[in-house]
This record gives structure tokens, sequence and C-alpha cells, in this order.
């Protein structure tokens, strides 16, 4: 059905329904149990790593730096989805008002718009550090770290501002049912009664421009890991940047395959269960995994850990 032009005399919604993740009863408190746990745990993990980070000397280091950030950008990320998560999952349906939608949109899509740059810039500082390593403290000097940092959050930031502008410039005159966990574009491009086709191509671009953009840096920079890698003469080298590298793909590549499905076409996805899957991937999954990936598997950081809980014993 052509949606209508002619919205002065509807009545603009005031508040959206989300559905939740589950509307089936029988599971919903499990799975509040199960998200409270993994939302809990994913904030213990990202605090630990952001303290030892700043605590530990022999972890001021470009890599630290970006991975600090990296927890304290999944903090955020996971506590603007996962409140409206549980929430519905308590309490279905959830009901919220048109600002605080906007304003999660806003949020949401300002720190997932950051966590693709910055993912770029860590994917970058691993190319420098192995491929030009006599190059390092110049092309990774603090001054370029902290350059870079700022970057992925105002970058984020601006086009978060666009796309929001054009989401809450469209008309909802009804229903007002969200069928989703959290305020995300599709959902909302599918209730609003005006044209839509402006404000799909803004989607579309933007995400060409962030998601295409930092995804295509952090694989011209691993593919520059690889080659230098396979010409290390040593073995162990050679098996140890392996297992480092391949462990941060495997969380990049989750990260940007359900992202550039969902964000980086240009009409609306018109399975909303998908979505919410795959929502869940990106909203959950990759922040409660990123610290164990990057970090605690790491001698460093283990170290850091270790010399911490022995000065708290001793205390």
């Amino acid at each position: 059905m052509e949606r209508s032009l002619k919205v002065g005399n509807m009545t603009r919604v005031q508040e959206f329904v989300l559905l939740g993740l589950s509307t089936r009863l029988d599971i919903r408190d499990v799975l509040f149990v199960t998200f409270l746990a993994l939302y809990l745990l994913t904030l213990l993990e990202n605090t630990l790593i952001v303290f030892l980070i700043c605590s530990h000397t022999d972890l001021h280091k470009p890599m630290y730096f970006f991975l600090g950030n990296l927890s304290c950008l999944e903090m955020c990320y996971v506590s603007v989805t996962m409140p409206s998560l549980l929430v519905g999952l308590r309490a279905s349906p959830c009901h919220v008002p048109f600002a605080v939608c906007i304003i999660q949109f806003f949020l949401f899509i300002s720190l997932i718009g950051t966590k693709c740059t910055l993912l770029a810039s860590m994917a970058y500082d691993r190319y420098v550090a192995i491929c030009r390593p006599l190059h390092y403290p110049l092309l990774m000097r603090p001054q370029v770290c902290l350059n870079l940092a700022m970057a992925s959050w105002i970058g984020g930031l601006l086009v978060s501002v666009a796309k929001t502008a054009c989401i809450a410039s469209l008309s909802y005159c009804g229903p007002n049912v969200l069928n989703h966990f959290f305020c995300d574009v599709s959902p909302l491009l599918d209730l609003s009664c005006t044209h839509v086709a402006l404000t799909e191509l803004v989607d579309f671009i933007s995400a060409i421009v962030i998601l295409w953009g930092s995804l295509l840096v952090a694989i011209a920079s691993y593919s520059a890991i690889g080659l230098t890698v396979l010409r290390m003469p040593s073995a162990a080298a050679r098996s140890k940047a392996f297992s480092t590298c391949v462990s941060h793909l495997v969380v990049v590549g989750i990260f940007y395959s359900a992202t550039l499905f969902i964000y980086a076409r240009p009409s609306r996805i018109e399975s909303m269960d998908l979505n919410k899957v795959l929502s869940v991937v990106y909203t959950v999954a990759t922040p409660l995994c990123n610290p164990v990936i990057y970090c605690l598997r790491n001698k460093e950081v283990q170290a850091a850990l270790q010399k911490m809980l022995h000065c708290s014993v001793e205390i």
C-alpha cells in the first residue's frame, strides 16, 4: 500500500511498544536470567580490562590504549540495548516514549559507528606493529593514537546525528508496535507513514562509509599481516602471530557480518525474527567475547591480572 503524504490530520505516535526478544511466556524467565547474567559478566569483564590498563604501567602501550577504549565502548554499547531487552522479557510489552526511543537509537548508532572505526584503528595498529616494527614508535606515538581514538568517537557521533535526524523527521501515525527489543532502523522505518526513500538512502550511504570503509581497512591490515607472517623464518613466531590474528578475525568477522547484513542494505529487512537474532549477536555476544579474545588471552594482561590478585591476597 502506498504511504500517504497527507499526515497533517493524523495523530502522531507518542510512544512505541517493544514486543521484546520473545513472546513465548514459557521461556521468558529463563531468557531473563540468562541475559541478565551475560550483561553483568560483560560489565565485569570490561571494567576489569579498563582497571588493569589504567593501573599497570606495563600496559600503557598503543594496543592497550585502543583496547581500553573498546572496553569503555562495550560497556556503554551493551547498556544502551540490554536494559530494554531485560524489561521486555520481564514485563512484555515494553512501552517506550517517542523521545526515549529516539535517544536510544541515537546512542546505539553513535556507538556502533564508533566501534567500527575503532576496530579498524586497532587493525592498523597491529599492521604497523607486525609489518613496520621499526617505525612503530613514530607511527603510533601517543598523539596519533589519541587522534585515531577521537576520530572514531566523533565519526560515530556525526553519522548518528545524520541518521537520527532522518528517522526523527519521519511521521509515525500508527500502529506503534515495534517487533524488536530496542529501537532500531528497520522496525522504525516499517512504522513510518511517510515516504522513507531519502532516509533509506542516507542509512545506506552512511553504512557504506562507516561499515564498508572500516571493514576494508581491517581486511587490508590483516591481509598485509598475513603476508608478513608467512615470510617469518621461525615456525613458532608464525604460529603465535597466526593464533592472535585468527582469534581477532573471528570476532571482527562475526561483528561485521551481522551489522553489514542489517545496515548495509538499501531496503528494509522483512524478517524481524532474523533481525532480532542477528542483533543479539552484535549487541550481546561480541561485547561479551571481545575482552576474552583481545585481552584475557594476552600474556601481558594475564601477568597484570595475576599481579593484582597477588597484591589483593597479601593485603
